[in-house]
Protein backbone atom coordinates (compact mmCIF):
# COMPACT_ATOMS: atom_id res chain seq x y z
CA UNK A 1 0.00 0.00 0.00
CA UNK A 2 0.91 3.88 -0.22
CA UNK A 3 1.06 5.94 2.59
CA UNK A 4 -0.87 9.49 1.86
CA UNK A 5 -0.32 12.61 3.67
CA UNK A 6 -2.47 11.91 7.09
CA UNK A 7 -0.89 8.10 7.14
CA UNK A 8 -3.88 6.75 5.88
CA UNK A 9 -2.51 4.19 3.01
CA UNK A 10 -4.07 3.04 0.17
CA UNK A 11 -3.92 0.90 -3.04
CA UNK A 12 -5.24 1.00 -7.11
CA UNK A 13 -7.86 -1.82 -7.43
CA UNK A 14 -6.45 -5.27 -9.16
CA UNK A 15 -7.59 -5.44 -12.92
CA UNK A 16 -10.23 -7.91 -12.35
CA UNK A 17 -11.42 -5.87 -9.13
CA UNK A 18 -12.37 -2.90 -11.02
CA UNK A 19 -15.77 -3.89 -12.53
CA UNK A 20 -17.28 -4.74 -9.03
CA UNK A 21 -17.92 -2.14 -7.82
CA UNK A 22 -19.58 -0.32 -10.73
CA UNK A 23 -22.54 -3.32 -11.23
CA UNK A 24 -22.47 -4.60 -7.86
CA UNK A 25 -26.06 -3.55 -5.96
CA UNK A 26 -28.85 -5.75 -3.70
CA UNK A 27 -29.56 -7.81 -7.01
CA UNK A 28 -26.09 -8.58 -8.11
CA UNK A 29 -24.00 -8.53 -4.66
CA UNK A 30 -20.89 -10.41 -6.25
CA UNK A 31 -20.45 -11.73 -2.47
CA UNK A 32 -19.28 -15.50 -2.21
CA UNK A 33 -19.40 -17.22 0.97
CA UNK A 34 -16.50 -19.64 2.44
CA UNK A 35 -17.30 -21.40 5.70
CA UNK A 36 -15.26 -23.65 8.40
CA UNK A 37 -17.23 -25.78 10.95
CA UNK A 38 -15.93 -27.04 13.78
CA UNK A 39 -16.83 -29.45 16.35
CA UNK A 40 -18.00 -27.22 19.37
CA UNK A 41 -20.31 -24.35 18.98
CA UNK A 42 -18.76 -21.19 18.06
CA UNK A 43 -18.40 -18.69 20.60
CA UNK A 44 -18.79 -15.35 19.61
CA UNK A 45 -16.41 -13.70 22.23
CA UNK A 46 -13.16 -15.38 21.14
CA UNK A 47 -14.33 -15.25 17.40
CA UNK A 48 -14.09 -11.49 17.71
CA UNK A 49 -11.13 -11.52 19.30
CA UNK A 50 -9.57 -13.80 16.96
CA UNK A 51 -10.77 -11.55 13.89
CA UNK A 52 -9.15 -8.45 15.51
CA UNK A 53 -5.67 -10.54 16.21
CA UNK A 54 -5.85 -11.71 12.47
CA UNK A 55 -6.85 -9.08 10.53
CA UNK A 56 -4.25 -6.46 11.30
CA UNK A 57 -1.80 -8.59 9.02
CA UNK A 58 -4.11 -8.93 5.97
CA UNK A 59 -3.85 -5.19 4.64
CA UNK A 60 -5.75 -7.02 1.52
CA UNK A 61 -9.04 -7.10 3.78
CA UNK A 62 -8.34 -3.92 5.72
CA UNK A 63 -9.88 -1.75 3.45
CA UNK A 64 -12.65 0.19 2.51
CA UNK A 65 -13.51 1.23 -1.06
CA UNK A 66 -12.99 5.10 -2.10
CA UNK A 67 -14.20 6.63 -5.25
CA UNK A 68 -11.43 9.21 -7.00
CA UNK A 69 -11.33 11.06 -10.34
CA UNK A 70 -10.29 8.48 -12.58
CA UNK A 71 -10.56 4.64 -10.45
CA UNK A 72 -11.67 3.43 -7.04
CA UNK A 73 -9.26 2.76 -5.01
CA UNK A 74 -8.72 0.77 -1.20
CA UNK A 75 -8.18 2.98 1.53
CA UNK A 76 -6.84 1.88 4.85
CA UNK A 77 -9.74 1.10 7.51
CA UNK A 78 -8.53 1.36 10.83
CA UNK A 79 -12.03 0.84 12.46
CA UNK A 80 -12.80 -2.23 14.39
CA UNK A 81 -14.45 -5.33 12.72
CA UNK A 82 -17.36 -7.36 14.05
CA UNK A 83 -18.32 -10.27 14.18
CA UNK A 84 -22.39 -11.24 13.82
CA UNK A 85 -24.61 -14.03 14.43
CA UNK A 86 -26.19 -15.17 11.07
CA UNK A 87 -29.53 -14.29 10.36
CA UNK A 88 -29.91 -13.75 7.20
CA UNK A 89 -29.62 -15.79 4.19
CA UNK A 90 -26.25 -15.83 2.53
CA UNK A 91 -24.11 -14.07 -0.08
CA UNK A 92 -26.11 -10.71 -0.15
CA UNK A 93 -25.14 -7.34 -0.71
CA UNK A 94 -22.13 -5.85 1.30
CA UNK A 95 -22.92 -1.90 1.28
CA UNK A 96 -19.59 -0.32 1.01
CA UNK A 97 -20.83 2.54 2.59
CA UNK A 98 -22.20 0.77 5.57
CA UNK A 99 -20.70 -1.83 8.38
CA UNK A 100 -17.98 0.57 9.27
CA UNK A 101 -17.15 0.53 5.39
CA UNK A 102 -15.19 -3.10 5.59
CA UNK A 103 -15.64 -4.99 2.26
CA UNK A 104 -16.37 -8.60 3.79
CA UNK A 105 -18.74 -9.72 6.89
CA UNK A 106 -17.80 -12.93 9.75
CA UNK A 107 -21.15 -14.37 10.88
CA UNK A 108 -21.11 -16.91 13.21
CA UNK A 109 -24.17 -20.20 13.11
CA UNK A 110 -24.04 -22.68 15.74
CA UNK A 111 -20.51 -24.43 14.80
CA UNK A 112 -19.86 -22.80 11.57
CA UNK A 113 -17.77 -19.74 10.78
CA UNK A 114 -18.30 -17.71 7.98
CA UNK A 115 -16.47 -15.51 5.68
CA UNK A 116 -18.39 -13.62 3.06
CA UNK A 117 -16.45 -11.26 0.64
CA UNK A 118 -17.23 -9.06 -1.87
CA UNK A 119 -15.12 -10.12 -4.87
CA UNK A 120 -13.25 -6.67 -5.47
CA UNK A 121 -11.25 -7.68 -2.61
CA UNK A 122 -9.99 -11.28 -3.06
CA UNK A 123 -10.53 -14.56 -5.01
CA UNK A 124 -11.70 -17.81 -3.57
CA UNK A 125 -8.02 -18.48 -2.28
CA UNK A 126 -6.89 -15.18 -0.75
CA UNK A 127 -10.47 -15.95 0.97
CA UNK A 128 -9.47 -19.14 2.07
CA UNK A 129 -6.36 -17.84 3.40
CA UNK A 130 -7.74 -16.02 5.66
CA UNK A 131 -10.35 -17.66 6.82
CA UNK A 132 -7.56 -20.16 7.71
CA UNK A 133 -6.17 -18.02 10.08
CA UNK A 134 -8.99 -16.50 11.62
CA UNK A 135 -10.20 -20.24 12.43
CA UNK A 136 -6.74 -21.75 13.38
CA UNK A 137 -6.47 -18.40 15.89
CA UNK A 138 -9.76 -19.27 16.84
CA UNK A 139 -9.23 -22.70 17.95
CA UNK A 140 -5.83 -21.73 20.06
CA UNK A 141 -7.62 -19.13 21.95
CA UNK A 142 -10.68 -21.64 22.47
CA UNK A 143 -7.68 -24.23 24.01
CA UNK A 144 -5.83 -21.75 25.79
CA UNK A 145 -8.74 -19.90 27.58
CA UNK A 146 -9.13 -22.64 30.57
CA UNK A 147 -4.83 -22.90 30.58
CA UNK A 148 -5.14 -19.05 31.16
CA UNK A 149 -2.62 -18.53 29.09
CA UNK A 150 -3.24 -16.66 25.79
CA UNK A 151 -0.15 -15.94 22.84
CA UNK A 152 0.14 -13.17 21.28
CA UNK A 153 -1.25 -14.23 17.40
CA UNK A 154 0.92 -14.81 14.39
CA UNK A 155 0.59 -15.98 10.64
CA UNK A 156 1.23 -19.53 10.53
CA UNK A 157 3.97 -21.19 9.05
CA UNK A 158 1.78 -21.50 5.56
CA UNK A 159 0.37 -18.18 5.37
CA UNK A 160 1.43 -16.12 2.48
CA UNK A 161 0.97 -12.56 2.97
CA UNK A 162 1.82 -11.09 -0.58
CA UNK A 163 -0.78 -8.55 -2.54
CA UNK A 164 0.71 -7.83 -5.58
CA UNK A 165 -1.42 -6.95 -8.48
CA UNK A 166 -0.90 -10.26 -10.63
CA UNK A 167 -1.98 -9.68 -13.52
CA UNK A 168 0.38 -6.22 -14.00
CA UNK A 169 3.12 -8.03 -12.99
CA UNK A 170 2.62 -11.16 -16.01
CA UNK A 171 1.37 -9.27 -19.05
CA UNK A 172 2.61 -9.52 -21.65
CA UNK A 173 1.52 -7.44 -24.78
CA UNK A 174 0.09 -10.43 -27.28
CA UNK A 175 -3.27 -10.32 -29.34
CA UNK A 176 -6.07 -11.47 -27.50
CA UNK A 177 -9.53 -11.93 -27.76
CA UNK A 178 -12.62 -10.30 -26.37
CA UNK A 179 -15.06 -11.91 -24.18
CA UNK A 180 -18.04 -13.85 -25.99
CA UNK A 181 -21.59 -11.87 -26.38
CA UNK A 182 -23.54 -15.03 -27.79
CA UNK A 183 -26.59 -15.32 -25.50
CA UNK A 184 -26.54 -18.63 -23.82
CA UNK A 185 -29.42 -20.99 -22.78
CA UNK A 186 -30.98 -19.42 -19.75
CA UNK A 187 -32.58 -21.19 -16.65
CA UNK A 188 -36.27 -20.25 -15.96
CA UNK A 189 -38.48 -21.22 -12.95
CA UNK A 190 -40.45 -20.14 -10.52
CA UNK A 191 -38.77 -17.78 -8.00
CA UNK A 192 -38.54 -17.88 -4.22
CA UNK A 193 -40.26 -15.17 -2.90
CA UNK A 194 -39.13 -12.54 -0.22
CA UNK A 195 -35.66 -12.63 -1.50
CA UNK A 196 -34.24 -16.40 -0.12
CA UNK A 197 -32.23 -18.21 -1.39
CA UNK A 198 -31.89 -22.02 -1.82
CA UNK A 199 -28.57 -24.05 -0.67
CA UNK A 200 -28.27 -27.26 -1.31
CA UNK A 201 -24.98 -29.16 -0.47
CA UNK A 202 -24.34 -32.71 -1.85
CA UNK A 203 -21.63 -34.26 0.25
CA UNK A 204 -19.58 -36.58 -2.39
CA UNK A 205 -16.92 -38.85 -1.87
CA UNK A 206 -13.60 -38.24 -3.00
CA UNK A 207 -12.33 -42.04 -4.00
CA UNK A 208 -15.90 -42.73 -5.60
CA UNK A 209 -15.53 -39.80 -7.34
CA UNK A 210 -11.70 -40.05 -8.56
CA UNK A 211 -12.40 -43.16 -9.62
CA UNK A 212 -14.79 -42.31 -11.96
CA UNK A 213 -13.04 -39.39 -13.52
CA UNK A 214 -9.60 -41.96 -13.80
CA UNK A 215 -12.16 -44.67 -15.72
CA UNK A 216 -13.39 -41.81 -18.16
CA UNK A 217 -9.41 -40.40 -18.45
CA UNK A 218 -10.56 -36.76 -17.25
CA UNK A 219 -10.16 -34.39 -14.81
CA UNK A 220 -12.65 -33.96 -11.78
CA UNK A 221 -13.33 -30.45 -12.87
CA UNK A 222 -13.94 -31.56 -16.44
CA UNK A 223 -16.24 -34.30 -15.43
CA UNK A 224 -18.75 -31.94 -13.34
CA UNK A 225 -18.93 -29.87 -16.13
CA UNK A 226 -19.75 -32.38 -17.94
CA UNK A 227 -22.61 -33.65 -16.03
CA UNK A 228 -23.61 -30.14 -14.96
CA UNK A 229 -24.18 -29.65 -18.84
CA UNK A 230 -25.96 -32.70 -19.28
CA UNK A 231 -28.44 -32.42 -16.65
CA UNK A 232 -29.21 -29.00 -17.97
CA UNK A 233 -29.87 -30.86 -21.43
CA UNK A 234 -31.93 -33.74 -20.00
CA UNK A 235 -34.24 -31.36 -17.44
CA UNK A 236 -34.71 -28.32 -18.92
CA UNK A 237 -33.81 -28.94 -22.68
CA UNK A 238 -36.05 -32.49 -22.52
CA UNK A 239 -32.67 -33.52 -25.02
CA UNK A 240 -34.22 -31.05 -27.65
CA UNK A 241 -32.59 -28.40 -29.95
CA UNK A 242 -32.19 -25.06 -29.08
CA UNK A 243 -30.70 -22.31 -30.59
CA UNK A 244 -29.04 -21.16 -27.97
CA UNK A 245 -25.84 -23.13 -26.43
CA UNK A 246 -25.51 -24.11 -23.02
CA UNK A 247 -22.42 -21.96 -21.30
CA UNK A 248 -20.88 -22.86 -18.19
CA UNK A 249 -18.17 -20.02 -16.62
CA UNK A 250 -15.42 -21.61 -15.05
CA UNK A 251 -13.00 -19.79 -12.88
CA UNK A 252 -9.59 -20.54 -13.91
CA UNK A 253 -6.80 -19.96 -10.84
CA UNK A 254 -3.86 -18.16 -12.43
CA UNK A 255 -1.65 -18.92 -9.44
CA UNK A 256 -0.94 -22.48 -11.17
CA UNK A 257 0.14 -20.64 -14.48
CA UNK A 258 2.15 -18.29 -12.93
CA UNK A 259 4.69 -17.84 -10.33
CA UNK A 260 2.54 -15.95 -8.05
CA UNK A 261 1.09 -16.06 -4.29
CA UNK A 262 -0.92 -13.04 -4.21
CA UNK A 263 -3.86 -12.99 -2.03
CA UNK A 264 -5.36 -10.17 -3.97
CA UNK A 265 -7.63 -11.83 -6.90
CA UNK A 266 -5.71 -13.21 -9.88
CA UNK A 267 -8.14 -15.48 -12.09
CA UNK A 268 -9.74 -15.46 -15.10
CA UNK A 269 -12.82 -17.02 -16.53
CA UNK A 270 -13.22 -19.56 -19.58
CA UNK A 271 -16.68 -20.08 -20.96
CA UNK A 272 -17.02 -24.03 -21.82
CA UNK A 273 -20.21 -24.36 -24.35
CA UNK A 274 -22.40 -27.09 -25.49
CA UNK A 275 -24.79 -26.85 -28.15
CA UNK A 276 -27.71 -29.28 -28.23
CA UNK A 277 -28.60 -29.84 -32.40
CA UNK A 278 -31.72 -31.40 -31.19
CA UNK A 279 -30.13 -35.37 -31.69
CA UNK A 280 -29.85 -37.55 -28.67
CA UNK A 281 -26.56 -36.51 -27.07
CA UNK A 282 -24.78 -38.88 -24.68
CA UNK A 283 -23.49 -38.11 -21.90
CA UNK A 284 -19.86 -39.73 -23.27
CA UNK A 285 -20.26 -37.36 -26.08
CA UNK A 286 -20.96 -34.30 -23.80
CA UNK A 287 -17.57 -34.98 -21.93
CA UNK A 288 -15.33 -35.44 -24.75
CA UNK A 289 -16.57 -32.07 -26.08
CA UNK A 290 -16.10 -30.39 -22.99
CA UNK A 291 -12.73 -32.40 -22.38
CA UNK A 292 -11.41 -30.71 -26.16
CA UNK A 293 -12.74 -27.12 -25.01
CA UNK A 294 -10.92 -27.17 -21.82
CA UNK A 295 -7.91 -28.60 -23.48
CA UNK A 296 -8.16 -25.90 -25.84
CA UNK A 297 -8.78 -23.06 -23.92
CA UNK A 298 -7.27 -23.70 -20.24
CA UNK A 299 -3.15 -23.54 -21.33
CA UNK A 300 -0.80 -20.84 -20.63
CA UNK A 301 -0.21 -19.38 -24.10
CA UNK A 302 -4.43 -19.09 -24.35
CA UNK A 303 -4.68 -17.62 -20.32
CA UNK A 304 -2.23 -15.24 -21.52
CA UNK A 305 -4.23 -13.75 -24.28
CA UNK A 306 -6.93 -13.07 -21.59
CA UNK A 307 -4.69 -11.48 -19.08
CA UNK A 308 -3.61 -9.39 -21.89
CA UNK A 309 -6.78 -8.15 -23.48
CA UNK A 310 -7.94 -7.51 -19.72
CA UNK A 311 -4.99 -5.67 -18.91
CA UNK A 312 -4.57 -3.55 -21.73
CA UNK A 313 -7.28 -1.86 -21.33
CA UNK A 314 -6.32 -0.59 -18.45
CA UNK A 315 -2.89 0.28 -20.30
CA UNK A 316 -4.41 2.26 -22.43
CA UNK A 317 -3.27 6.37 -22.50
CA UNK A 318 -6.87 7.38 -23.38
CA UNK A 319 -8.75 5.40 -21.11
CA UNK A 320 -6.19 5.98 -18.10
CA UNK A 321 -7.17 9.85 -18.45
CA UNK A 322 -11.39 9.16 -18.93
CA UNK A 323 -13.07 10.49 -15.94
CA UNK A 324 -14.38 7.47 -13.22
CA UNK A 325 -18.13 7.91 -14.44
CA UNK A 326 -17.05 7.59 -17.98
CA UNK A 327 -15.11 4.03 -17.76
CA UNK A 328 -18.12 3.06 -15.34
CA UNK A 329 -20.52 3.38 -18.17
CA UNK A 330 -18.22 1.21 -20.33
CA UNK A 331 -17.36 -1.21 -18.13
CA UNK A 332 -21.82 -1.37 -17.49
CA UNK A 333 -22.08 -2.06 -21.21
CA UNK A 334 -19.08 -4.25 -21.46
CA UNK A 335 -21.04 -6.59 -18.59
CA UNK A 336 -24.19 -6.71 -19.84
CA UNK A 337 -22.99 -7.77 -23.45
CA UNK A 338 -21.03 -10.51 -21.56
CA UNK A 339 -23.06 -11.52 -19.00
CA UNK A 340 -25.55 -13.30 -21.04
CA UNK A 341 -23.24 -15.75 -22.37
CA UNK A 342 -23.06 -18.30 -19.62
CA UNK A 343 -26.16 -20.14 -18.32
CA UNK A 344 -24.47 -20.94 -14.73
CA UNK A 345 -20.68 -20.93 -13.01
CA UNK A 346 -19.00 -23.69 -11.88
CA UNK A 347 -16.52 -22.71 -9.42
CA UNK A 348 -13.87 -25.84 -8.14
CA UNK A 349 -11.77 -24.17 -5.74
CA UNK A 350 -9.75 -27.44 -5.07
CA UNK A 351 -8.94 -29.32 -1.98
CA UNK A 352 -8.15 -27.29 1.40
CA UNK A 353 -5.59 -28.62 3.76
CA UNK A 354 -4.73 -27.26 7.19
CA UNK A 355 -2.37 -28.36 9.61
CA UNK A 356 -2.26 -31.07 11.47
CA UNK A 357 -2.40 -29.50 14.95
CA UNK A 358 -6.52 -28.25 13.39
CA UNK A 359 -7.40 -31.28 11.72
CA UNK A 360 -9.53 -32.75 14.46
CA UNK A 361 -11.13 -29.64 15.00
CA UNK A 362 -12.45 -28.88 11.84
CA UNK A 363 -15.18 -30.95 10.43
CA UNK A 364 -16.23 -29.34 7.41
CA UNK A 365 -15.41 -26.43 4.80
CA UNK A 366 -18.19 -25.30 2.27
CA UNK A 367 -18.46 -22.67 -0.42
CA UNK A 368 -21.38 -20.67 -1.87
CA UNK A 369 -21.59 -17.94 -4.40
CA UNK A 370 -24.33 -15.52 -5.10
CA UNK A 371 -26.76 -15.31 -7.91
CA UNK A 372 -28.16 -12.80 -10.25
CA UNK A 373 -30.34 -11.82 -13.10
CA UNK A 374 -28.67 -13.66 -15.90
CA UNK A 375 -27.54 -16.64 -13.33
CA UNK A 376 -29.90 -17.59 -10.98
CA UNK A 377 -29.04 -20.44 -10.37
CA UNK A 378 -24.54 -21.35 -9.28
CA UNK A 379 -22.65 -24.41 -8.63
CA UNK A 380 -19.16 -24.20 -6.40
CA UNK A 381 -17.13 -26.42 -4.72
CA UNK A 382 -14.03 -27.85 -2.53
CA UNK A 383 -13.02 -30.99 -0.41
CA UNK A 384 -11.98 -31.60 2.11
CA UNK A 385 -9.77 -34.49 3.78
CA UNK A 386 -12.30 -37.51 2.11
CA UNK A 387 -15.30 -35.52 1.15
CA UNK A 388 -16.20 -33.29 -1.88
CA UNK A 389 -18.96 -30.60 -0.90
CA UNK A 390 -20.78 -29.53 -4.09
CA UNK A 391 -23.00 -26.91 -3.52
CA UNK A 392 -26.13 -24.92 -5.51
CA UNK A 393 -27.58 -21.53 -4.67
CA UNK A 394 -30.63 -20.82 -6.53
CA UNK A 395 -33.80 -18.26 -6.68
CA UNK A 396 -35.96 -21.06 -7.69
CA UNK A 397 -38.74 -23.28 -6.05
CA UNK A 398 -37.82 -26.16 -8.12
CA UNK A 399 -34.82 -28.32 -8.02
CA UNK A 400 -34.61 -30.25 -10.86
CA UNK A 401 -31.26 -28.72 -12.23
CA UNK A 402 -30.04 -30.27 -8.19
CA UNK A 403 -31.88 -34.10 -8.46
CA UNK A 404 -30.53 -34.36 -12.42
CA UNK A 405 -26.95 -33.45 -11.42
CA UNK A 406 -26.50 -35.13 -8.15
CA UNK A 407 -28.70 -38.39 -9.39
CA UNK A 408 -26.56 -38.96 -12.53
CA UNK A 409 -23.18 -39.09 -10.16
CA UNK A 410 -25.21 -41.85 -8.28
CA UNK A 411 -25.64 -43.82 -10.81
CA UNK A 412 -22.06 -43.74 -11.37
CA UNK A 413 -21.91 -45.61 -8.02
CA UNK A 414 -20.60 -42.21 -6.28
CA UNK A 415 -22.08 -42.06 -2.75
CA UNK A 416 -23.85 -38.93 -2.72
CA UNK A 417 -25.62 -37.44 0.84
CA UNK A 418 -28.07 -34.25 0.65
CA UNK A 419 -28.44 -30.88 2.55
CA UNK A 420 -29.99 -28.06 2.27
CA UNK A 421 -31.04 -25.21 4.18
CA UNK A 422 -35.12 -25.86 3.93
CA UNK A 423 -36.17 -23.08 1.72
CA UNK A 424 -37.56 -25.05 -0.96
CA UNK A 425 -39.85 -27.85 0.81
CA UNK A 426 -39.60 -30.92 -1.60
CA UNK A 427 -37.06 -34.04 -1.25
CA UNK A 428 -33.75 -33.76 -3.30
Amino acid sequence: MKKRDDHITWRKLDNTAQLFPVIANKEISHVYRISATLKEEVRPDLLQQALEDVLPWFDVFRVRLRRGFFWFYFEENKNRPEVEDETEYPCRYIDPHGRRKFLFRVSYYRRRINLEVFHAVSDGMGAITFLKELTYRYIDLFRNESKGEVKKYSPSEECILDQEDSYFKHYRKKKGKGYSTQRAYQIKGRRIYGGAISVIHGYVSIEDLKKTCRSCGVSVTKYLTAVLIYSIYEEYMNRQQDKNPIGINLPINLRAFFDSSTTSNFYAVTLIEFLSRGENHTFQEILSEVSRQMDEKIKKEKIEEVLSYNVSAEKNPFIRILPLVLKNLGLSYKFRRSSKSATTTLSNLGQIRVLPGYEDEIEQFHVMMGVFKTQEMKCAMLSYKDQAVITFTSVFQESYLQKAFFRNLAKEGIKVAIESNGVINEKV
